[in-house]
C-alpha cells in the first residue's frame, strides 16, 4: 500500500517529463482559456450594444449551433488530415477573427450582426479544434501514458473553465469589452503556437477492425461509417450513452436544479449557488487528478456501472435532503466520481479506437453530449415547477437504468 502511494505522484506527472506533452497541455489551455474569456466577452459586447438578452441568445446561438453541426466534419478530416494541422489553423483563425472583433469595437463600428457573424465564424472554426484536440494525445504519448496525460490535460481544461471567466470579466472590468477580445486573440495564437512546436509521432497502420474508407470517399459517406463504427460496438456505445447521460445531467441538474435548490429549498442566494458549482468543479478537479495518479486499467465497464448508480444515488439525495452541508458533500463527491471515471474512460477510447476512425469516435460522442444539453435543460426546467424532488428523482432514475443496462452486458463488464 506505501508503495502504490509513493508511486502515485511520479506516475500522475510523468507525461509532463516529455516536451510534445507540456506543449499540448500548454496549448490546450490556452485555447480553453480563450473560450471562457469569448463566452464573457460576446455577453458583455453584446448587452452593451443593444441592452437585449434576446439578441445575446441570437449571438450565442449563433455560435453554438456552427459547433454543433460541423464537429462530426471537423472528427472526420482529423481522421485523414492531421490532428496538429487542424489544431493550429483552428487557433490562429481564431485568434484572427477575435482581433477582428476587438479593433471594430474599439474603432466604434461593431454592430451586432458583426457580432453574430463572428460568433457563427469562432464556432465553426472551434468545431474542428474539439476533436482533435482529444484524438491527438495517443500520438503524443506513448499508450502507457494515456492515463495520466489525460488527467493533466482534464485538470488544466477543468482550471481553464473556471478562471477564463473570471479573468474575462476582470479584463472588461478594468478596460473596456473589445480589449478582452484581443487579450482572447493573443491566447489563441499561442496556443496555434504551442501545437506548431510538437513533434507528433508516426501514425500507425489501422487495426482490422477500422473503419476502412477507400482515398476517394466523400465527407458524408465518411461520416456514416465513423458513426457506424461507434454504433456497433457494445462496449463504444455504452461508454459513449453513458457520456451522453453524465451531459444532460450536467445541463439541466447542474444548472436549473442547483438554481432551484438555492433559492427554493436552501435558501441561499447566489452565495450558495456558487459554493454549490465551486463544489461540482473542486470534486471534479480532485477525482481526475486521482485517476491519472492511480493509473492502471481498471474495469472500465464496471466503472462506467459505478459511475452511473453513484450518480443516481446522488440526485436522489439532492431531491430530498435540505441541508446545505449535506448538499455540497454529496455534490462534491458526484463530481468527483464524474473526474475519476472520465480519465479512465477517455482512455480507454484513446487506447482501442484505431487512430484512422478515432476523431470521428470523438466527435459522435460530442455531438451527443451537444444535443443532450438543450433537452435537458428543457426537460428541468419543466420538472423544476413540480419542485426538486420531480427534477431531480427523474434524472436518478435515467442514470440508475443507464447503470443497470450497463451490468447487464457481459462484454462491457469486461472491459479494460
Amino acid at each position: 500500500m506505501a508503495t502504490t502511494l509513493a508511486a502515485a505522484g511520479p506516475r500522475l506527472w510523468a507525461p509532463a517529463r516529455h516536451r510534445p506533452f507540456r506543449l499540448l497541455w500548454l496549448g490546450q489551455s490556452l485555447s480553453l482559456l480563450g473560450d471562457g474569456f469569448s463566452v464573457v466577452a460576446f455577453s458583455w459586447i453584446t448587452l452593451g450594444l443593444t441592452g437585449s438578452t434576446l439578441a445575446l441568445g441570437y449571438v450565442l446561438a449563433f455560435q453554438a449551433v456552427p459547433r454543433a453541426l460541423l464537429t462530426l466534419v471537423g472528427g472526420t478530416l482529423g481522421d485523414s488530415l492531421s490532428t496538429r494541422t487542424l489544431m493550429i489553423a483552428s487557433s490562429w483563425t481564431r485568434a484572427g477573427l477575435m482581433t477582428g472583433v476587438g479593433v471594430a469595437g474599439l474603432t466604434g463600428h461593431l454592430t451586432v450582426w458583426m457580432l453574430c457573424a463572428a460568433a457563427a465564424a469562432f464556432g465553426a472554426v472551434d468545431a474542428f479544434f474539439q476533436p482533435a484536440r482529444v484524438s491527438i494525445l495517443p500520438s503524443v504519448v506513448d499508450e502507457s501514458l494515456l492515463t495520466p496525460a489525460n488527467a493533466l490535460l482534464g485538470a488544466g481544461s477543468r482550471t481553464a473553465a473556471v478562471v477564463g471567466p473570471a479573468v474575462g470579466g476582470l479584463v472588461i472590468a478594468l478596460t473596456r469589452a473589445p480589449v478582452a477580445f484581443l487579450v482572447d486573440a493573443v491566447c489563441f495564437a499561442l496556443c496555434g503556437w504551442c501545437v506548431a512546436r510538437i513533434r507528433t509521432r508516426p501514425r500507425p497502420a489501422g487495426r482490422e477492425e477500422a473503419a476502412a474508407a477507400p482515398p476517394q470517399a466523400s465527407l458524408a459517406a465518411r461520416i456514416r461509417e465513423g458513426v457506424t463504427f461507434t454504433l456497433r460496438d457494445p462496449r463504444l456505445r455504452t461508454v459513449v450513452a453513458l457520456d451522453t447521460a453524465v451531459n444532460f445531467c450536467y445541463a439541466g441538474p447542474f444548472t436549473v436544479g442547483f438554481a432551484t435548490l438555492a433559492s427554493q429549498v436552501l435558501r441561499g442566494g447566489s452565495t450558495t449557488l456558487g459554493v454549490l458549482n465551486g463544489s461540482l468543479a473542486g470534486g471534479a478537479m480532485l477525482g481526475t487528478l486521482a485517476g491519472g495518479a492511480l493509473g492502471g486499467r481498471p474495469r472500465v465497464g464496471l466503472l462506467v456501472a459505478a459511475l452511473a448508480g453513484w450518480l443516481a444515488a446522488g440526485m436522489a439525495v439532492l431531491g430530498l435532503a435540505h441541508s446545505t452541508p449535506a448538499v455540497v458533500a454529496t455534490v462534491l463527491a458526484m463530481g468527483f466520481a464524474i473526474g475519476f471515471q472520465g480519465v479512465f474512460g477517455l482512455s480507454w477510447i484513446q487506447r482501442n479506437i484505431p487512430q484512422d476512425v478515432l476523431g470521428r469516435v470523438v466527435s459522435v460522442d460530442m455531438v451527443l453530449g451537444y444535443a443532450a444539453a438543450p433537452l435537458s435543460l428543457i426537460v428541468c426546467g419543466t420538472l423544476a415547477r413540480v419542485g426538486p424532488l420531480a427534477l431531480f428523482g427523474v434524472v436518478a432514475a435515467v442514470l440508475a437504468l443507464t447503470g443497470l443496462a450497463v451490468l447487464g452486458s457481459r462484454p462491457v463488464r469486461e472491459m479494460r
